[in-house]
């Protein structure tokens, strides 16, 4: 389709009249003047389309090339390290969808939300009891930005200008955590994490750490010792940041029961689609101490002025609301329909269904664990213990092993590579309750095949060297 002729296609708004005038207002004479900046090589491929086609043919066409994109529901797969393929029962849609929820803003009016701000404080209150903690906000943006905003908050409660943050941290969390940091001119600090899990020593904690960033199961999926980093933080004068996994604290010791000063995470995999990445919600929860120095909202209950139980805004620290000079973040906005998926989806599992699910997760990752590690080729990257991802090596390149196992139709995990080039040979692998025992076998069968065509193919090669 060219610029010509999509003037024509009857569903688009604007008339060329319309176009033409806001080109004008713009000081342009084409939509193609007005993008010559962007690189081409970074620009969108515009669909190659027939002319003259009707709706319903160009409903059909456009079915049938999205038809050749493969989801994750289609074929087993493996793929987690932050966003999981688990199931997303009817009653979340079918919350969500009701128009007082999906249609809805911000309550900047709370008198006339009451049903908004109900929803903010139950989804509170189920993040404080997953996650031990005494308060939690209404929501953040993401799993990422909230970890980032953890941080501020960190040095504002401190007063000091360092962030620490463990290699076993999601590679996404911390790349965005460093950006903020790096932007408010913060201090820097990794530390080692070759073993899977996080190696804290004395002379990594002097007085001008403001926090330490852990994740709980980590990126590799070790689960980290929490007590212990918390009484070496402590004694430092430091707070403890921990990033979790909603899906896993069914079955684990929640992170606040270990001494955590704050905690974060992502709604993901509560009720939220994989949806090619997004939109999801973040989720923070910290002790009553720190409440002022939380960013976002908190909604509260309390009683009208007819004696019955009402819902407010009890807190409004973004800068929305105050002077930005007093605000605690820039966020403006919660993600409210992502974190009301969330609620739902908790409520409708309750402790009990999400301890089942969490159960079957580990299951299914420890028994896949043991049977890869008995293919030749194949072993463990980590000893430590794991929840439902885990990291795996082979004798050969990732890229090339999980490329030879997606043509057998299987996503078998992410190369650990793309963001740790030391590791070029190693696999995130997850399993959750969408991992049926038959996609286990298939894994099985599908990287025993593999592993034997590249060794042969690797011997082939040696033989062909020429013998000086």
């Amino acid at each position: 389709m060219t610029e010509q002729n999509y003037s024509n296609i009857p569903y688009l708004p604007h008339t060329e009249g319309d176009r033409q005038e806001m080109l004008a207002a713009l000081g342009k004479r084409t939509f193609e003047e007005l993008i010559s900046h962007i690189p081409q090589e970074v620009r969108a491929k515009t669909l190659e389309l027939q002319d003259g086609l009707s709706e319903m043919e160009l409903s059909q066409h456009v079915a049938e090339l999205a038809a050749k994109n493969k989801s994750t529901s289609t074929q087993p797969s493996f793929l987690g390290g932050g966003s999981y393929h688990r199931y997303v029962p009817a009653i979340v849609g079918a919350v969500c969808s009701r128009s007082e929820f999906s249609t809805a803003y911000t309550p900047y009016q709370p008198e006339v939300a009451q049903g908004s701000l109900q929803v903010i404080y139950e989804f509170q209150t189920a993040i404080c009891l997953l996650t031990g903690m005494d308060v939690a906000n209404a929501s953040m943006y993401d799993g990422p930005t909230a970890c980032a905003e953890a941080a501020l908050m960190a040095t504002r409660l401190t007063n000091r200008k360092k962030i620490v943050v463990s290699e076993t941290v999601n590679p996404e969390y911390s790349m965005v955590t460093h950006t903020y940091v790096n932007s408010c001119g913060l201090e820097w600090q990794t530390l080692s994490g070759t073993t899977g899990v996080t190696k804290l020593e004395a002379s990594d904690l002097d007085q001008s750490v403001a926090a330490v960033i852990v994740q709980y199961p980590n990126y590799f999926g070790c689960l980290e010792k929490l007590s212990e980093y918390a009484e070496a933080v402590h004694k430092n004068g430091s707070l403890l940041i921990v990033i979790t996994d909603p899906i896993s604290l069914g079955l684990l010791t929640p992170p606040g029961l270990f001494g955590a000063d704050i905690v974060i995470g992502d709604a993901q995999s509560c009720g939220n689609s994989l949806s090619f990445g997004g939109p999801s919600a973040g989720y923070m929860a910290c002790r009553k101490e720190f409440i002022r120095q939380l960013p976002g909202r908190l909604a509260g209950a309390t009683v009208d002025n007819r004696g019955q139980r009402a819902f407010t805004l009890t807190l409004q620290t973004r800068e929305q609301h105050i002077r930005r000079a007093r605000a605690t973040s820039n966020i403006c906005t919660n993600q409210a329909l992502n974190a009301l998926a969330m609620l739902v989806y908790l409520t409708y599992m309750g402790p009990q269904g999400l301890k089942q699910i969490a159960n079957i997760s580990l299951q299914r990752a420890h028994y896949l664990a043991d049977k890869l590690a008995g293919i030749e080729g194949v072993s463990l990257a980590f000893n430590a213990p794991f929840f439902n991802e885990f990291v795996l090596t082979t004798s050969f390149s990732a890229i090339k092993v999980l490329a030879e196992l997606e043509a057998q139709g299987v996503l078998g995990g992410i190369a650990v590579s793309a963001f740790k080039p030391e590791l070029p040979n190693a696999i995130l692998v997850a399993t959750t309750e969408l991992t049926t025992p038959s996609d286990i076998e298939k894994y099985l069968s599908a990287m025993a095949t593999v592993m034997k065509s590249v060794k042969t193919g690797v011997e082939t090669q040696k033989q062909k060297v020429p013998v000086a």
